[in-house]
């Protein structure tokens, strides 16, 4: 059986062409899609897995936030596949590469001419093609020199991608590698950290990435975020992510207008937070936010519901409410002063004086500085 690893993930490949996958799957990462039959080779993203058919046709599966395992057309002719940290790429018939997915850093933008590669492999957020010459070309994330194959580019016959460093196999069996390299340095030696925060475009999120020089040795890590570099910082992340040196994860609270600041936090055992770095990256989401109501859920809800809004910007007045189909007033859950961005609160089914309110339709209604948005609501007992 041959293996892969993922972020924190494993793929292997059976003789007879099935695949069997283990470790992380909150990404659905592990749950190989059927027909598991006739794969010839498999890859790992951080949080996606691909496989390559015996028919030259490329399955993705798991994380798709960014498009990492929608294969483009034509989906044929591929004898080989690589992942990247949300990135994927594969290697036709004819010497070229296609990469898709994550592509920020240009990871996916494969420097002309594309052809006569031989190789493939995917860096965290970096690519590389070993071509038939036996020269390695690198592109993608370059902060530590990842992408700088160093002298003689000659020779070589495989190709690899780590987080933050790539390696190079040559015909007389030795190793070449390069990039980031600071768990090399001895103990007293300042070790650097990076973490950084990045806009994704296309639907206004924000990405937080970070590298450290090891495992902090707590239970878990924690994202804060605030609107100065001073704080105060909260946290935004609902549970604590893995304890991993090299890690990700995409702020989707962030609004239109608003510059927010990042801290990274350490989880002990104890219940102790301590910063995992002092580095505080910001990031600027472009537009305007508009007011309304982004959600109501659940919907239809048994119990309870969480409703989330946006309030803009200088906003004087602002009130919100639940009323019945007859328009009475059911609730008020108006925002704090102050409040801005987007903001969530939980009805729990009562009228103000305490009661539990029966069955049926509601409406939660949501009033600015005299505009006004409604979303109608059920609730099931």
């Amino acid at each position: 059986m041959r293996s892969r690893g993922g972020g924190e993930h494993s793929l292997g490949l059976k003789s007879d062409g099935t695949v069997v996958a283990w470790g992380d799957n909150s990404g659905g990462q592990c749950d190989v899609p059927a027909p598991n039959a006739d794969f010839v080779a498999v890859a790992c993203g951080y949080w996606h897995s691909l496989g390559l058919k015996s028919d030259g046709t490329v399955v993705g599966w798991g994380n798709n936030y960014w498009g990492q395992c929608n294969v483009p057309a034509p989906n044929a002719d591929f004898v080989g596949v690589a992942g990247g940290g949300h990135h994927s790429l594969g290697l036709k018939s004819d010497g070229t590469i296609v990469a898709w997915g994550y592509n920020e850093q240009g990871q996916c933008d494969v420097p002309a001419p594309n052809v006569d590669f031989a190789g493939v492999a995917g860096g965290m957020y970096h690519s590389l093609g070993l071509k038939s010459d036996g020269t390695i070309v690198a592109w993608g994330w370059n902060d530590y020199g990842q992408c700088n194959v160093p002298a003689p580019n000659a020779d070589f016959v495989a190709v690899a991608g780590g987080g933050g460093h790539s390696l190079g196999l040559k015909s007389d069996g030795t190793i070449v590698a390069w990039g980031w390299n600071d768990y090399l340095k001895s103990s007293d030696t300042p070790v650097e950290t990076a973490f950084y925060a990045t806009l994704v475009p296309e639907d206004g999120a924000v990405l937080l990435r970070w590298m450290l020089p090891s495992c902090s040795g707590g239970v878990g890590l924690m994202i804060y975020r605030a609107l100065s570099a001073d704080g105060p910082y909260s946290c935004i992340t609902p549970e604590p992510l893995p304890d991993a040196a090299l890690g990700s994860y995409v702020d989707e609270t962030a609004w239109p207008g608003g510059t927010f600041w990042y801290e990274l936090r350490a989880l002990l055992a104890s219940g102790e937070e301590i910063l995992a770095t002092d580095i505080h990256p910001s990031v600027t989401v472009p537009g305007t936010l508009e007011f309304g109501i982004r959600y109501v859920m659940p919907n239809p809800a048994t119990a309870r519901a969480s409703i989330g809004y946006s309030l803009p910007e200088g906003w004087r007045s602002a009130r919100l409410s639940v009323h019945d189909v007859a328009g009475q007033l059911v609730r008020r859950l108006d925002p704090a002063t102050g409040a801005r961005g987007l903001v969530a609160v939980d009805w729990d089914g009562r009228t103000s004086s305490g009661e539990r309110v029966a069955s049926g339709v509601y409406f939660v209604r949501l009033e600015v500085d005299g505009a006004v948005a409604t979303q109608r609501m059920v609730l099931l007992r």
